[in-house]
């Protein structure tokens, strides 16, 4: 199963989210904003983290965290049937109050119909009201009719007719599954990467750790088809039953070394005035423990060393290793239980084959190229039955190729809190506005950095893109949170206003009026049409134009019509002592950075 959507409510810095899930899920935003409060309360609702009082938002006393699943396969549908959904998802609420503590509740499918729902069962349990309702076939002919019959008899009748009936959905009172704490772990694995963590942690093989459980299984694997495993696992087990008193059907042990013997009652003697009989009982040790101790990760990069003595960027992609190679070894496990069709006569497993990895900051410590190369294995990562939620301050984990999973965490006041701005529909309804944007894209691949600003400024080449910045850092207007794209032409601007305005990302498009003299009555129509594309894209709730008469280098006043270095002539003329920036575009300057 898979997550689909997460709402927080009161968790920290947010009071209300709702984030609409895909495979892999992007978190990204500026420092402080809330990305790792998002993911805290994910690690809350699974288990992995315990509720503290500074949880709550503000000053209030209650809060939720709640997770829609979707695609329950068939063994965790058994499972959670009681809250599975006729779209085969099911949705798990959280909750928490500073007296009461946490615990888990499920939304339940409850028929309108009274005769259906459970909490009415003993109204209709006498035969001669039963036999009146349409259930009346799925109850025993003759005898008395229990709750636990009729019961049946309702959740047989709603499996068969759920398509006839209406149902009511709503969050049960009671605790899920009926049990007062929910079993870690029971809707899937957890594998936390923080921003901080010590390789060493990651890579000890006792505890709870990813290499931990790539290696119990390496071994577990060993102790069923390696002969000499299995020889040593019989040695010792013999090596057992030789120190105990007694043989496993209770007779006494001829072959017991007497030093044991004789410590036994070097004990006992002490403790006379007891009354007391000791007896040393020898308990076997996991064969699978005694090969886990003192496990070590050797790295040879020229000089041999344990891990810890190699580099972050080494020890980061480590962890990262030992993530896809447990990813992967999980989906060939999955993929050979399916094909076997499991062991015959196993028991229903009461916890999710799903796997989430929830990674912090992943690009710590990676140079460029490394953080785009994990962002592939991370894509490729979260295909299958594994999700993957990472938060990060990285243009190299954007890709609008995969749009719906980028969610821009944003805090526009103490008061609001934490917000997130998604799109999942249709980014590029008109194909030719992809191709567009896409052309941009290798152009200038770091257009992802847009999603980070608290402004975006669109302008139509490198000339502006070098002169604004330089002029509004010189007139004291300039800002390092505002970012400037340079779209590569006037015709690309409105694939880029749509992308800003589907992610509700604040924007100054910048462009030129092109009515230069010298143009023919048809260019300047051109450039009208391409002007009023720009101005009909605009939302003017989120976003503005600057027109530039005619263009960046009349702004400026610059008269050279060398076509040639244009950026590199336009900032020297701007550097040059005598430069005076003219009124007019000394207060386009300043809106801009307004």
């Amino acid at each position: 199963m898979r997550i689909i959507k997460v709402e927080i409510h009161n968790w920290r810095s947010i009071r209300d989210v709702v984030i609409t899930f895909e495979d892999l899920m992007v978190l990204i935003g500026q420092n402080n904003h809330g990305k790792s409060n998002i993911l805290s309360a994910l690690l809350f609702f699974f288990g992995e983290i315990s509720l503290d009082p500074l949880d709550f938002h503000a000053t209030l006393d209650e809060l939720f965290v709640e997770v829609e699943f979707a695609d329950l396969d068939e063994s965790d549908a058994k499972t959670f049937k009681k809250y599975l959904t006729t779209s085969n998802g099911m949705k798990v609420r959280k909750k928490a109050t500073k007296e009461s503590g946490a615990s888990h509740h499920g939304y339940i499918e409850i028929p309108e119909e009274e005769w259906l729902q459970e909490e009415n069962i003993s109204s209709f349990t006498k035969r001669e009201t039963a036999e009146q309702l349409s259930l009346a076939s799925y109850l025993p002919d003759a005898g008395r009719i229990t709750k636990e019959i009729f019961k049946d008899a309702q959740e047989q009748y709603i499996k068969e007719h759920k398509n006839e009936l209406s149902f009511n959905y709503q969050l049960e009172a009671g605790p899920f599954l009926g049990a007062k704490n929910v079993a870690k772990g029971i809707f899937g694995h957890i594998y936390f990467v923080p921003s901080v963590k010590k390789v060493s942690d990651e890579l000890s093989a006792k505890g709870k750790s990813v290499f931990s459980e790539l290696y119990a299984r390496v071994i577990n694997k060993m102790s069923q088809t390696n002969e000499g495993f299995k020889d040593a696992r019989s040695r010792i087990a013999t090596l057992i039953r030789i120190l105990n008193k007694t043989n496993e059907d209770g007779t006494e042990n001829p072959d017991r070394p007497p030093e044991l013997n004789a410590f036994e009652e070097s004990l006992q003697k002490e403790l006379d005035n007891w009354d007391t009989t000791i007896d040393v009982e020898i308990t076997p040790p996991d064969l699978d423990d005694i090969f886990k101790v003192g496990t070590t990760v050797w790295v040879d990069d020229g000089i041999r060393t344990d891990i810890t003595r190699k580099g972050q960027g080494l020890q980061r992609a480590m962890i990262f290793a030992l993530v896809r190679s447990l990813a992967i070894i999980t989906r060939k496990e999955r993929e050979a239980e399916i094909a076997e069709g499991g062991p015959i006569g196993a028991p229903l497993r009461k916890a999710s084959k799903s796997t989430y990895f929830i990674l912090e900051e992943p690009e710590l410590y990676l140079h460029p190229q490394a953080q785009r190369e994990l962002y592939e294995s991370l894509l490729e990562l979260s295909k299958g039955e594994n999700q993957v939620v990472l938060c990060t301050h990285s243009s190299s984990f954007l890709n609008l190729d995969h749009y719906r999973s980028i969610c821009v965490i944003r805090k526009n006041s103490l008061e609001e809190g934490t917000t997130v701005l998604q799109f999942t529909g249709d980014l590029f309804p008109e194909a030719e506005d992809k191709r567009a944007f896409n052309m941009t894209y290798w152009i200038n691949p770091d257009r992802g950095e847009l999603f980070f600003a608290r402004k975006v400024l669109l302008v139509e080449g490198a000339t502006e893109k070098t002169i604004i910045p330089f002029l509004a850092n010189k007139l004291g207007f300039f800002r390092h949170d505002y970012t400037v794209i340079d779209c590569g032409s006037k015709g690309s601007i409105p694939s880029y206003l749509q992308v800003l305005n589907k992610f509700k990302i604040p924007y100054v498009a910048i462009y030129d009026q092109d009515h230069q003299a010298g143009k023919t009555s048809d260019d300047i129509a051109v450039a009208n049409k391409a002007s009023q594309r720009i101005e009909s894209a605009i939302d003017t709730s989120i976003g503005q134009s600057i027109v530039l008469i005619n263009d960046i280098e009349e702004e400026v006043g610059l008269t050279d019509g060398n076509p040639k270095n244009k950026p590199y002539l336009a900032l020297s003329h701007v550097k040059a002592e005598e430069f005076i920036i003219h009124p007019s575009f000394d207060l386009k300057i300043k809106e801009i950075y307004a």
